[in-house]
């Protein structure tokens, strides 16, 4: 499936940037867009979630050498959490660049935004949506 197809829409407010921050990983591994694109595109075909949203340094645009790359993933699923991330990370597998999920439902998320200090609302308004379901 070509992941460009109609099927799949990114957000076009938040558009990759040739490399995802500045600056490097590691080892001196850039976070390329296509590096991240192949990810997302992987999570998108096996999960079939409803939005994926990068957040943290590499969003905000002030990423260290050890920065890994934070994705909020909401979907439905009745797994728990840990499995949830356990799924994504066996498909990731080998991951090219270090990354750290949240793995949320809808109805998860929607409760987080409530809390008066929810570290789900600096995610979802500061950070960049990298693809939401038509």
């Amino acid at each position: 499936m070509n992941i460009a197809s109609a099927k799949i829409r990114r957000a076009t407010t938040a558009p990759l940037r040739k490399s995802v921050a500045p600056g490097v990983l590691p080892g001196g591994v850039p976070v390329a867009e296509s590096l991240l694109h192949q990810a997302i595109d992987q999570i998108i075909s096996a999960f079939d979630p409803q939005q994926i949203i990068l957040f943290g340094s590499h969003a905000y645009g002030a990423p260290g050498p050890a920065s890994d790359v934070d994705l909020l993933i909401v979907m439905d699923t009745e797994a728990r959490p840990a499995e949830r991330i356990v799924g994504i990370s066996r498909l990731l597998s080998p991951r090219p660049f270090p990354v750290d999920l949240i793995v949320r439902t809808p109805a998860e998320l929607a409760r987080d935004l409530k809390r008066v200090d929810s570290f789900m609302r600096e995610a979802v308004e500061q950070g960049w949506v990298l693809y939401a379901r038509p």
